[in-house]
């Protein structure tokens, strides 16, 4: 009796331990995915860490909208800052790429960014400075309907 209540032990414990934890679900990044999914509605930053900062806040309220022709709008109740956006693949990564020509805030996150990760409703970039070695961090979530 004590072998089988020793090898069940073992056993549930084989299957506890070997259990994976659930991810985020995580399509394959591609130029046309990211195009589909960053023009489908509108976005929030909802994380930016600009080199040893979290500056998130400066974008609190403001809606991104990925429009055709390229262009991206981002608006809160009081104003609307426009700006380009573009998908481009570089040394077999995909990258969105951001310009805003106003608000110092927006010009900040003026870059091409590399997406590290894409879902229907979370793109995370990254962007290593060439100069500083500084890494930064841009996360956009889908607003609910």
């Amino acid at each position: 009796m004590k072998k089988i209540f020793a090898l069940v032990t073992v056993f549930i414990a084989l299957g506890l331990t070997s259990c994976k934890k659930d991810e985020p679900s995580t399509s394959t990044i591609t130029t046309s995915n990211v195009t589909t999914t960053v023009s489908a509605g509108t976005w929030r930053v909802t994380y930016y860490w600009d080199t040893n900062r979290d500056e998130t806040a400066n974008f609190n309220g403001f809606n991104f909208t990925f429009g055709t022709s390229n262009l991206v709008s981002a608006s809160n109740s009081l104003l609307t800052i426009n700006g380009t956006w573009s998908i481009a693949n570089d040394e077999s990564k995909e990258k969105l790429i951001l310009a805003f020509t106003t608000s110092a805030n927006f010009i900040e996150i003026s870059d091409d960014w590399h997406v590290i990760e894409r879902t229907d409703t979370k793109i995370r970039l990254q962007d290593v400075s060439g100069g500083n070695g500084g890494t930064d961090y841009l996360t956009f979530e889908k607003n609910e309907i």
